[in-house]
């Protein structure tokens, strides 16, 4: 198409605008500025477009606007996000209103089937497929989310770009923990597209489990989830933004604005769930983390600065810091298959043995090998629940069986391991933090080499004898990810398909995508691409 229009906001300045398979290109035809007469828009960043009249009847005029989210790189902020450009044309070349409407409507219709034609997401490695337009999605806000402002983000920021690109939306605020939950447990799922969640991590853990309680588990999961940062932690949005080829930290704004982005574009890719067990038999799924001893502690203590937003685990992490605990507790697990039970690690003098029909290891210091074998003692020392916060609740479908895909990995929690899995000798640590995804939070690039659906879990553990130095230089390096080669000989890192944990401290905390868990015995097993993540 190729067209000559004046510009909405000065009707002045004279445009040849032309727009091809891959690109709108304006040129000015009037006076610009040196080196900024002609520029070409990429339809890949564009969300949407729409024709339109005037208020004034007097005027015969029709208008086009074509909204574009490029990235650019501001002054004084590092490195490139998206910003959004509104490019606006007047379409008067006839003195029939009616006529120039048409004109409009044919530009933008076009820009449209270009856009729906796969210009605009281009899929890639491990894509699905594009979500259909016009597609309609749940969108549900936790209000009380981080500082208390998701609501207000989205009426400012992704309300506009989602009307921008056309997509029909519900919004949910939530009342009350677990409120999601139910929701998509009872929805009738043929009515949505996608379901997107505007909260911290803790809302999409509800959802995700909700539709796990479903008969029709194995369908409800297929269906799209995205994720807009409106918590303190926002680990899943900050990785959406590393896998969509960012590799520094974003501040908040920026990486809402790229996952809003993505939402318009609808690229749907796998995403990795891992099921989880309890002592008490209860089963759970997690799409973000794992975590015990010092890593859980500073996610519940930091709930009192929840105000500050993400910098609440900054000071949580140097609170816990400045009394250093150990915590005692039996570690096994099944090494990925491409990892063939290698640890990375500092040290070589750390003794790991395979299991011989039971979970066992030895005692380097002393001359006959001291069986450990993994049984359920979830009894009342090593059952005990954090306060404070409510706990998950079990996933379970509406037979009351436990829900969603069989675990082939794990036996029973009071049963012995395989002789595959591998046995962790010692047995005092300082955490344990079990990744699926790169980040933990916006500043915690923990596992940098994780993918959505790479089938692995990234397994972290730190052994006790760590000074407070070394502990906080290892957290600082995270933020970048340079912790898995800071060569730290009392961290080690394992690509695990499974693990088991048995907590030996009376007391402590389990964490699962930051939601408290019974504390106890518990094991994991990922499982590939059983979810479906709108991403980039």
């Amino acid at each position: 198409l190729y067209g000559e229009f004046t510009l909405t906001g000065n009707p002045k300045v004279r445009c040849a605008v032309s727009l091809t398979e891959r690109d709108l290109i304006v040129q000015r035809l009037t006076s610009a500025p040196a080196g900024r007469s002609k520029v070409a828009l990429s339809l890949k960043d564009c969300v949407g477009c729409r024709a339109y009249r005037a208020d004034d009847n007097a005027d015969p005029a029709a208008y086009l606007a074509v909204y574009f989210y490029p990235l650019t790189r501001r002054w004084m902020s590092p490195g490139r996000s998206r910003h959004r450009a509104e490019h606006s044309f007047r379409v008067a070349a006839l003195q029939d209103p009616r006529a120039n409407l048409e004109e409009a409507e044919k530009w933008a219709t076009a820009l449209t089937c270009l856009n729906l034609d796969g210009v605009g997401p281009v899929p890639s490695r491990g894509a699905l497929s594009v979500l259909s337009r016009p597609s309609r999605m749940m969108l549900l806000v936790n209000p009380q989310s981080g500082k208390g402002q998701a609501l207000t983000l989205y009426n400012n920021h992704i309300q506009p770009m989602l009307n921008e690109a056309g997509v029909t939306h519900t919004l949910v605020i939530t009342e009350r923990q677990n409120h999601a939950r139910e929701l998509v447990k009872e929805a009738d799922m043929s009515q949505w597209d996608a379901l997107v969640i505007m909260s911290g991590d803790g809302l999409l853990f509800e959802v995700i489990n909700g539709l796990l309680e479903r008969a029709d588990w194995e369908e409800a999961i297929r269906t799209p989830m995205g994720i807009l940062p409106g918590g303190s932690g926002n680990g899943l949005a900050a990785s959406v933004h590393h896998y969509s080829g960012f590799a520094e930290p974003a501040a908040a704004l920026k990486v809402q604005q790229l996952c809003g982005f993505l939402l318009c574009q609808g690229l749907v890719a796998h995403m990795d769930l891992v099921s989880i067990h309890l002592c008490s038999g209860l089963r759970l799924f997690s799409f973000l983390s794992m975590a015990w001893g010092f890593v859980a502690d500073v996610d519940i203590e930091s709930e009192k600065y929840r105000h500050v937003g993400a910098a609440r685990f900054t000071v949580g992490t140097l609170v816990r810091l400045a009394s250093l605990r150990v915590y005692r507790g039996r570690l096994a697990y099944l090494p990925a298959p491409e990892d063939d039970h290698s640890e990375v690690e500092g040290s070589r003098n750390d003794v790991t043995l395979r299991c011989n029909g039971q979970a066992s290891s030895l005692d380097p210091s002393r001359d006959s090998p001291r069986p450990k074998t993994f049984h359920n003692s979830c009894h009342s020392n090593n059952s005990c629940k954090a306060r404070g916060r409510r706990e998950s609740a079990p996933c379970r479908s509406a037979s009351g069986a436990l829900a969603g895909p069989p675990d082939s990995l794990l036996p029973p929690l009071d049963q012995p391991l395989p002789g595959d899995w591998v046995v962790v000798q010692e047995e005092d640590f300082v955490l344990m933090l079990a990744m699926y995804q790169s980040h933990l939070a916006e500043d915690l690039l923990a596992a940098p080499d994780a993918t959505p659906d790479d089938g692995v879990i990234h397994l972290f553990y730190v052994r006790a004898g760590i000074s407070r130095a070394a502990l906080l230089k290892l957290f600082l390096a995270m933020e970048k990810g340079a912790h898995v080669g800071a060569n730290c000989r009392h961290m080690v890192h394992a690509k695990v398909r499974a693990l088991r944990l048995e907590p030996l401290s009376p007391k402590g905390v389990i964490t699962v995508d930051g939601e408290v868990v019974e504390y106890g015995p518990v094991q994991a097993e990922v499982h590939r691409g059983l979810g479906r993540l709108i991403t980039g």
